[in-house]
């Protein structure tokens, strides 16, 4: 499995645990510190933990990879989850705004990763 659809496996992941604003920004021709990152939104610290526990569990079940690193967890305003070729960033939805990475890395191409669930539960 490539690394963007290992992104794609972890998005699936942050919807079972109703993240939601999920977008999807490759950032190699940008920089050489990683691939892709995804990052998505939650509304409190106890869903942000859902969040990131079920990544990191559901990832090294199903695909055997673990995080080489994880910041934030202790603070749960924002997680990130480094495996190195694509880094996982777990916003609370006031903190993703105030720091809006998508603005930064503008000139790379992004994809909005939509729920395929809900669209099925409509």
């Amino acid at each position: 499995m490539n690394n963007k659809d290992l992104c794609l496996k972890a998005a699936e992941y942050i919807f079972s645990k109703k993240g939601y604003n999920v977008v999807l920004i490759d950032i190699r021709e940008q920089t050489s510190i990683t691939d892709y990152f995804l990052i998505c939104s939650a509304d409190s610290d106890t869903q942000i933990k859902a969040i990131t526990d079920e990544i990191e569990k559901k990832l090294l079940e199903n695909e055997n990879i673990k995080p080489w690193h994880i910041e934030g967890r202790n603070n749960a305003n924002w997680v990130l989850l480094d495996y190195v070729d694509f880094v996982i960033h777990i916003f609370k939805k006031e903190t993703r705004e105030y720091y809006a990475l998508e603005k930064y890395w503008g000139d790379a191409p992004m994809e909005v990763i939509e729920d395929k669930l809900s669209e099925v539960k409509k």
